[in-house]
Order: C-alpha cells, then structure tokens, then sequence
C-alpha cells in the first residue's frame, strides 16, 4: 500500500493538472482530461522517483507557465516539442501510445460532442 503522503502528493499533482486543463481550449481540455485520467489510473503503483511522477510533474510546469504566460494574449500556444534524445528513451509501448495520441489530436472530427459551459445542446 503506498504510504499516505505519497498519495497526498500524486493526488495534488493530478487535480493541480486538471486545473490548469481548464484554460486550454475545449477540444484540448477534453483530450488532456481523459489522457491524464487514464495515465493516473494505469499508473496507480507509481513511486515518488519514478519517470512517471517526474514526467507528469514536468508536465505540470510547463504547463503552468504557458497558462500564464497566456493570460492577456489573443494567442494561445500550448504544448512542447520532444527532443531527440528523449523520444530515443522511449519504450516501444510508449511509442505507440504518442501515435495514438498523435492520432487522436489531430482527427478533424472528434470523437466526443464537446460544449462550451453554458451552451445548450
């Protein structure tokens, strides 16, 4: 069982990403809502040193300092390349899930009906 503070932090990482989610675009906040939901399910065991913990924490970072430096500007620019050497580091399960997602973010039609808040459907 992992130890309650460990929880604690993955728990506060997790919802801290799915907050700042909310300043993305909708067809984007969607996609990365249920990626990080299932990546954090899949990855429940995951200790405080792994790749997994530090990746997601990275994640979190990067984004958080796109969002502000979004607030004020008509253009909205989201998300970071992959070096090189860091796609080198990929598992091939790992490669496989980028296609997938590559995939999925790309589809001119998504697969789900995605509203605005407020707007009726």
């Amino acid at each position: 069982m992992a130890h309650p503070a460990h929880v604690s932090v993955v728990r506060s990482l997790y919802k801290r990403i799915l907050i700042l989610h909310r300043f993305l675009p909708i067809d984007l906040r969607a996609l990365g809502d249920q990626y990080v939901k299932d990546e954090f399910r899949r990855n429940k065991s995951a200790s405080g040193e792994d790749a997994f913990m530090a990746e997601w924490q990275n994640y979190k970072d990067t984004l958080q300092t796109q969002v502000l430096e979004a607030a004020g500007n008509k253009k909205l620019v989201f998300g970071a390349d992959l070096s090189e050497d860091k796609l080198k580091d990929f598992q091939e399960e790992q490669m496989g899930q980028l296609y997938e997602l590559m995939l999925e973010s790309t589809k001119p039609n998504r697969q789900f009906d995605i509203q605005e808040e407020g707007t009726p459907k």
